[in-house]
């Protein structure tokens, strides 16, 4: 029985990546507004219902990987460190992810999803949308651990900071991609970028939501 169910969960991620492999094609050749979901279903050989059962919506096709990130990053910033800041948190988070950058073959791909989501004003609008949904969650975080209230400003202020240094960074590497850098170059110059754009957000942020050290001695203690 658990030999069934692996092997349908395998080929329910093979139609997946297939269907998301087809649309990518067709996006990059022809631009996403060009493409319907009716047109990706026909490519892929399969019914156009079986592309919105692993896909909700078409922009779904290129965001696919947002809500994963979305999590890892709220991850980040809940598992950090005692004394550590929400933008170190970020910081670092960045940084790891950064490290991709370092493979030949990404700068293709990032050029790749820059021009399909350039060239797509509806892309455009769900990008920002997506990352307005990144801030909201992550002012629920905040607002959480320093026991402010839900529509307080400052955590929803910090939120959208951090959120900004991912919006940086991203336009960032997209244009650096789009130049002609790759590999160690690529790398280099993300890193470069993270590094600077953190420590002007650190500036500003300063102690918000710094998680206490529970082996340092209170005040009024």
């Amino acid at each position: 029985m658990v030999g069934e169910e692996g092997l349908r969960e395998r080929r329910k991620q093979r139609t997946r990546r297939l269907i998301s492999e087809t649309a990518w094609r067709l996006f990059a050749d022809r631009g996403f507004d060009q493409v319907t979901v009716a047109d990706v279903a026909r490519a892929a050989e399969v019914a156009e219902a079986t592309v919105f059962n692993y896909f909700r919506t078409k922009e779904a096709l290129v965001f696919q990987d947002m809500e994963a990130f979305e999590a890892a990053l709220l991850e980040a910033v809940r598992s950090r460190a005692p004394g550590e800041t929400p933008v170190s948190a970020v910081g670092r988070f960045l940084r790891d992810r950064g490290r991709v950058a370092l493979d030949p073959a990404i700068g293709d791909v990032i050029v790749t999803a820059a021009r399909i989501v350039g060239e797509s004003p509806a892309l455009r609008v769900r990008e920002a949308q997506i990352l307005d949904g990144h801030a909201q969650a992550l002012a629920r975080l905040l607002a959480e651990e320093t026991g402010a209230a839900p529509d307080d400003p400052e955590p929803l202020a910090a939120a959208h900071a951090l959120i900004g240094l991912h919006r940086t960074i991203l336009r960032s590497t997209r244009r650096a991609a789009l130049s002609g850098l790759r590999g160690r170059r690529l790398a280099d110059e993300v890193q470069d970028h993270i590094g600077r754009a953190v420590a002007v957000v650190a500036q500003g942020l300063q102690d918000y939501a710094r998680r206490a050290d529970p082996d340092t001695p209170s005040r009024t203690g």
